[in-house]
């Protein structure tokens, strides 16, 4: 077991997912202090442990897809900012063919491993930052809560503008951040995401999974 492993089971908790019954995380209670430990272990760079947390739009899109399979059945799925891993973990049970995931940080790659064996699954195939293409092999790009800087946020849109302009699907996970450019999208279905309250500023977000409305540019 890798160094990246070991601090990931030693960090968190194997619990479920609210949203998604079924599916089970390698979960943490304080963001914080993880990070801190993080850092302390694998140096100062080290990125905000969001892999240790079932954000809402990856709750609310990872219920999409087991509720709606024949959304990614027999295809390709890639899950952008992939993070614990849990989109990828529900296509992979929703009958994707194959599924790739798209992630830059080392522990996050060791939770998706990690997490995949947990719930049954074979691990995903772990690509690094995929936003200067146009996601080429991906029938379906998945992209929960990948809105919260307007850095990122242009770099992913752009991504997806490349996705939809070759033909492929994309369906978004968001809870509304400032970033995400509303009028670009449609939304597909609404739930109550229950979150850590320490994460958000509440301990319940109305989230959304988002479709792309067609010929929508900048």
């Amino acid at each position: 077991m890798s160094a990246a492993e070991q601090f990931v089971q030693s960090a968190c908790r194997l619990g479920p997912v609210p949203q998604v019954a079924g599916i089970r995380l390698h979960l943490a209670d304080d963001a914080l202090g993880l990070w801190q430990r993080a850092e302390d272990e694998f140096g100062a760079d080290q990125q905000p442990p969001f892999w240790a947390f079932a954000w809402p739009g990856g709750q609310a899109l990872a219920r999409y897809v087991l509720d709606h399979p024949g959304v990614v059945a027999g295809r390709s799925a890639l899950d952008l900012g992939s993070g614990s891993g849990l989109v990828a973990i529900a296509a992979a049970r929703a009958g994707a063919a194959t599924v790739a995931a798209s992630e830059v940080d080392p522990l996050a790659v060791a939770a998706i491993g990690l997490n995949a064996r947990a719930n049954g699954v074979a691990a995903p195939a772990v690509t690094g930052d995929v936003l200067d293409g146009d996601g080429a092999g991906a029938e379906v790009v998945l992209a929960g809560d990948v809105w919260y800087s307007r850095p990122l946020a242009e770099r992913v849109l752009g991504f997806l503008d490349r996705v939809t302009a070759r033909g492929a699907s994309v369906l978004a996970g968001d809870i509304g951040r400032a970033f995400l450019p509303r009028d670009r999208f449609r939304v597909l279905d609404v739930s109550d995401i229950p979150v850590m309250a320490g994460l958000e500023d509440s301990g319940v977000k109305r989230t959304m999974v988002l479709q792309p409305i067609p010929g929508a540019r900048r």
